[in-house]
């Protein structure tokens, strides 16, 4: 079954609000106070893209929907392809908010993630085994573990200042025989 035109158009305009992109509004104020010569800024709808190739899908998408693209240009490290007129920028706000909407009530009717729905347990957890506190509370094992450390930085010191004197005495001995 062939779509019409208008369909096809729709559904154009609806994909449209997929596309990430701001609305710029014109400032009434300005716009009414001034002669219109100054202020020039209209409605508009900046969709971004980071290729060409991507800016070239929003011109046959905006096409299809109906409305004119202006050139493109760059800011900053994006592409932005404007499209001008309060049309554009009420059919993109339509779009948005149906494409809003469904996504709420795609989350709202599947209940969350299907991974996170909530289960029936399978049967009691098991406690959690948990390590023998010795008598005296944490406060005994931490005392007992800093005597420990200090007991083997000790040892190793003292080894170490018996070893360097061992060396000294050797050294002094050889010394004195060479001597004699």
């Amino acid at each position: 079954m062939p779509r019409d035109e208008s369909s096809a158009q729709r559904t154009a305009q609806l994909r449209l609000g997929r596309l990430p992109g701001y609305v710029r509004r014109p400032d009434p104020n300005r716009r009414g106070g001034e002669d219109g010569r100054a202020y020039k800024k209209g409605w508009e709808v900046r969709f971004t893209a980071r290729t060409e190739q991507e800016i070239a899908e929003i011109r046959d998408l905006v096409v299809a929907a109906g409305f004119a693209p202006a050139r493109p240009f760059f800011k900053g490290q994006q592409l932005i392809q404007p499209v001008y007129g309060i049309a554009a920028v009420q059919a993109y706000l339509a779009a948005r908010e149906a494409v809003e909407a469904l996504a709420r009530n795609r989350r709202a009717s599947a209940g969350g993630i299907p991974e996170q729905s909530r289960r029936e347990a399978a049967g009691p957890i098991p406690e959690q085994t948990r390590r023998q506190t010795p008598p005296g509370g944490r406060e005994a094992v931490a005392e007992e573990v800093v005597a420990a450390a200090t007991a083997a930085a000790t040892s190793a010191a003292a080894r170490a200042a018996l070893g360097a004197r061992d060396a000294h005495l050797a050294a002094r001995k050889g010394a004195g025989a060479a001597d004699c």
